[in-house]
């Protein structure tokens, strides 16, 4: 154990400590925090270790908890950072002429990757093959949707994925096709989930995933982020993470949840989940043998999704969409009662991803199924994005004890056009109701699903506040009576997000015996505004006592 004693010192530190939220000073040794308080009282401490005292002067700078990604997909954001973003893109002509170089720019890779597309710059037409092909022809050209539940692929990919008029649509997925049952090149749901994403990780070699697991990770601990929870892990991304653990080579923490896919035989289902408890007591055995009181990878649950997205009017509503559409849930509850009640049982965190209401209220459903089956000590459970709710939904998730796990920067106005178009109606009204939550006293997570939109926490914080836009913040905001307060914020995207993530005990909060996990600030918006949130970086993030000074 290390002698050295260092006192952060002359700050304004948030603590996220409800009894003692604010503190001047703290003191860190060998990898925790020892005291969170006074200078004068700090600085009296230090005069008795027994060792050297170290004093990093803070000169009244913000310091904040490390922040937690509570919903991340690792794999796919470390592969998005080096992929064509068309996220901004305004015209389908900008989309070609960005797809056209991004080829143009390695003409011998194998493939073209690209991320984050969006459905208005295409003014009211349809994604189609015909379209990447006119710009790239010879070869597989891949494009994920920027909420990750639609893809958009060319001829050639269509030829590498074995896709024709005779491949059948996939469990709760659709492969768009033309009036002669041609492929059009649209994939929706599990079509883009499992066999677009699912082809291209197959045709990748174990040395993709590792560089991509290790930038994505590096990319969040520069952001000020210091610990992370990966919903929906496949196998060969869960064995990338695992390669990194053994490895020493994680930078900070994660949190794993085994993705469950639907299927519509029990035994299937019910074979998915065995295998995530024992992967789940494997990395733990592992742990203890490596003498981890802290582990750097833990299995913290199963991630199931109940519905789709409310863009490409998948989301389960309970009302029909605009043009009349009204899918179901991709779940039946007699299919999803024995997953979440076995899980439950299991010690396993259930985290469901629901968007429309009727999704939603399927998943409290099977939450409070679980509980009264198994009494209410279990595991904490999860309900991801939460983007429309019915007005009973915040009563249901206070009391049963749920995470409502939301991610701000989905509601960015500078992405909702699409979504609002989609209800049509008095719905838009009421999207992304985080003040409802925090007003029944629910448990709030923040986290911000990247790649699907980006993952930096301090725009995430921004929008959470403001309902603006950081990029483009002219637009109106998105219905700011619905906002969460800077502090409830705050919380949200530190000791909720930890809470949430199973790390409760020893992240997220800024007091004695907890991870030395923090970041200084170089903006304070509780002095300047929430304003300050668009353009804050941090300028130090510590993790575990160590120091990453910004680049």
């Amino acid at each position: 154990m290390s002698h050295l004693l260092t006192h952060y010192r002359g700050g304004r530190i948030f603590t996220a400590d409800a009894a003692h939220p604010w503190a001047e000073s703290l003191l860190v040794h060998d990898g925790a925090i020892r005291f969170a308080g006074s200078v004068a009282a700090a600085d009296q401490l230090a005069a008795h270790h027994p060792g050297t005292t170290r004093v990093v002067e803070l000169h009244g700078a913000l310091v904040t908890p490390g922040f937690v990604e509570a919903h991340s997909h690792l794999v796919n954001l470390g592969r998005s950072l080096s992929q064509v973003d068309l996220l901004d893109a305004g015209d389908l002509p900008e989309m070609q002429r960005r797809i056209a170089e991004a080829a143009a720019a390695k003409p011998d890779a194998p493939r073209v990757l690209g991320r984050s597309w969006l459905l208005e710059p295409l003014a009211g037409a349809q994604p189609d093959r015909s379209m990447i092909d006119a710009v790239v022809a010879d070869r597989p050209v891949y494009l994920v949707s920027n909420d990750l539940h639609s893809g958009w692929v060319n001829t050639a990919a269509l030829h590498e994925l074995g896709i024709d008029r005779d491949t059948p649509d996939p469990e709760g997925g659709t492969i768009v096709r033309d009036a002669a049952g041609d492929a059009t090149g649209l994939l929706l749901e599990t079509a883009a989930l499992v066999l677009m994403r699912g082809g291209v990780e197959r045709l990748e070699d174990d040395a993709v995933r590792d560089d991509a697991v290790l930038r994505a990770l590096e990319s969040y601990r520069a952001a000020g982020t210091t610990a992370v929870a990966d919903l929906g892990l496949r196998r060969a991304e869960f064995e990338a993470l695992e390669r990194a653990w053994e490895g020493g080579a994680l930078p900070i923490p994660v949190a794993g949840y085994l993705r469950v896919e639907t299927s519509a035989d029990p035994e299937r289902l019910q074979e998915q989940l065995q295998q995530a408890i024992g992967i789940r007591d494997r990395v733990a055995a592992r742990s203890a043998e490596r003498g981890e009181n802290d582990p750097m990878l833990r299995i913290a649950g199963i991630k199931v999704w109940i519905d789709g997205v409310i863009d490409s009017g998948t989301a389960a509503m309970s009302a029909p969409y605009a043009d009349g559409a009204h899918p179901d849930p991709l779940w039946s509850r007699a299919l999803l009662e024995p997953i979440v009640t076995a899980a439950d049982a299991a010690g396993l965190q259930v985290a469901m991803h629901a968007i429309g209401d009727a999704a939603v209220d399927l998943a409290l459903d099977m939450i409070e199924a679980a509980r009264r089956t198994n009494g209410v000590d279990g595991p904490l459970h999860r309900i991801e994005h939460l983007e429309f709710v019915d007005r009973r939904a915040a009563e249901r998730i206070a009391q049963s004890g749920t995470v409502a796990s939301v991610q701000p920067v989905h509601s960015d106005p500078a992405v909702q056009g699409a979504w609002r178009s989609q209800l049509g109606d008095e719905r838009v009204e009421r999207g992304y109701p985080w003040a409802e939550f925090a007003a029944a006293g629910a448990r709030i997570a923040l986290g911000t699903d990247a790649p699907t939109a980006p993952y930096a926490p301090l725009p995430n914080l921004f929008i959470a506040v403001t309902r603006r836009s950081p990029q483009r913040p002219e637009l109106p905001a998105n219905h700011p009576e619905l906002h969460l307060d800077l502090e409830h914020a705050l919380v949200a995207a530190t000791r909720g997000a930890a809470e949430a993530c199973g790390w409760g005990a020893s992240r997220g909060v800024l007091a004695a015996g907890r991870r030395a996990d923090f970041a200084v600030l170089d903006a304070d918006p509780f002095a300047d505004g929430a304003e300050a949130l668009r353009a804050a970086e941090p300028r130090l993030t510590v993790v575990a006592g160590e120091e990453f000074p910004r680049r």
